[in-house]
């Protein structure tokens, strides 16, 4: 595991702020998991398949690229993305 050390003349102002940025910061990340996964659900439902099905099957060229696909691609992309920011933020553990 990294290690960061910063050095100020107010550190425990510090940790908090910093606390609470990475505190806000995640919760806009869970919000943006929950908006994201809602609009897949939306795109499973319309489309009858799992995300991963439908990525298997576009991968294979077997389903034609429309606007609305990559939308869901794009959907997947990110939602994999706020995951793993949210999972390094999970991550840190502040100490004295």
């Amino acid at each position: 595991m990294a290690e960061l050390k910063i050095i100020c003349e107010e550190p425990d102002s510090l940790k908090q702020l910093i606390e609470e940025a990475v505190s806000k910061r995640m919760a806009s990340l869970k919000d943006g998991i929950r908006r994201t996964e809602e609009r897949i659900k939306e795109f499973e439902s319309k489309y009858q398949m799992s995300t991963e099905e439908f990525l298997r099957r576009y991968e294979n060229d077997e389903i034609q690229e429309t606007l609305e696909l990559d939308e869901w691609i794009g959907e997947s992309w990110m939602l994999k993305g706020l995951q793993e920011d949210l999972d390094t933020l999970r991550g840190i553990e502040f100490v004295n």
